[in-house]
């Protein structure tokens, strides 16, 4: 798979204007969005470190690049004194597979297709004053996205158009990340539909239920999104925690920007808070399910245990008068008479009738 190239975007006003080149400074107005690939910052570190400190006159620390490479890394965040640094991880739709390690095999993923999608990777977000450093995994659609969408807007002339672009490289974060929160929350409906047809199979009592390594598999999975969930809640909890300590600015509109970056910060911090609790619920209900299941089981083998006593204990009388008269003797009582089969068939048939009235009486034979 090929790396992503370089897209950069100058933001201003109602106007978005991008180039495939390293900008040599920094534009008057507005900030600007450097948006590239992972194998791109690897083999470029330097373009990308001079470039950063042309325009902001910092460079990424090296342990922030570090983080920048790793894919296994969870979504956290840092902060320096020149700039922030969130790592985000979001869903993807196929296994990527880093640079330094071609040959690491994958385990190949059972159970359901929507099960197979729940896989993430990690894009990292250098926030500075007037620039926005993102980096992507190979394959991902996020930049794509946005950008598609940044350049449509950006388009539109006009106020409308102005209102609907980022303001700021941290507002522009928050919509990023928003967009990466929205792929969670897609999955609710879809996850809801798979485990409601495993709980319906798992509690019909007609079906033999077979399936599970796929659900063991749902719950492992289950369990894994939501450590990456309270990963990404922490770490936008501590940028909140971060702006609340920013220096309060003397001017109106700065002040209401910083403002409308804390509403939207919690508007994200919501999302995903409603991804946690939906992950949470999925879990409990599967788990429920499960048990539901092996209670209904048992349930069904006492009531089969309780049909086969009841009828070992109809039998029981009928089978001690039968072993009695068949004993090889030759003087029993009512051995040679003449009616003596027709009084123990009488006596045999009270018998179970009454058992069976005990029993029926007791709800021992009953259906329900």
């Amino acid at each position: 798979m090929s790396a992503i190239p370089l897209r950069a975007f100058h933001i201003v006003a109602s106007q978005v204007n991008e180039s495939a080149l390293w900008p040599q400074q920094l534009p008057e107005q507005g900030f600007i969005w450097l948006a590239i690939g992972r194998a791109v910052l690897q083999e470029q570190l330097d373009e990308v470190q001079a470039t950063l400190q042309r325009l902001c006159g910092q460079q990424l620390v090296d342990l922030h690049v570090s983080d920048l490479l790793n894919l296994q890394l969870p979504s956290h965040y840092d902060y320096t004194s020149q700039y922030d640094l969130l790592v985000f991880r979001r869903l993807t739709t196929a296994r990527v597979v880093s640079d330094a390690h071609p040959a690491t095999p994958t385990k190949k993923a059972r159970g359901p297709v929507i099960l197979r999608r729940i896989d993430t990777h990690p894009v990292g977000l250098a926030i500075f004053d007037r620039v926005l450093l993102s980096v992507h995994p190979e394959g991902d659609t996020v930049r794509e996205s946005y950008a598609a969408r940044l350049l449509e807007v950006g388009s539109q002339a006009g106020r409308t158009a102005s209102a609907k672009l980022p303001t700021s490289p941290a507002d522009l974060m928050l919509r990023l990340v928003n967009l990466m929160v929205d792929g969670y929350l897609d999955l609710r409906r879809e996850l809801n539909r798979q485990l409601d047809h495993w709980q319906a199979e798992l509690l019909n009592p007609g079906t033999r239920f077979s399936n599970w390594s796929a659900v063991l598999d749902a719950r492992i999975t289950l369990h894994r999104l939501d450590e990456v969930c309270e990963d990404q809640r922490s770490a936008i909890q501590d940028w909140i925690d971060a702006l609340e300590t920013w220096p309060d600015d003397p001017s109106p509109a700065l002040q209401r920007e910083r403002e409308l970056l804390k509403v939207r910060s919690r508007d994200v911090l919501e999302h995903i808070e409603r991804v946690v609790r939906h992950v949470q619920r999925l879990e409990h209900s599967t788990e429920a399910a499960v048990q539901m299941h092996f209670s209904a089981q048992s349930h069904r083998t006492n009531e089969i245990m309780r049909t086969l006593t009841a009828l070992t204990a109809v039998f029981l009388p009928l089978n001690f008068i039968t072993g009695f008269f068949g004993m090889n003797f030759e003087f029993m009582p009512a051995i040679h008479a003449s009616n003596g089969l027709w009084w123990v068939i009488g006596l045999m048939a009270g018998l179970a009738s009454l058992v069976i009235g005990v029993f029926w009486r007791k709800r021992y034979l009953a259906s329900r």
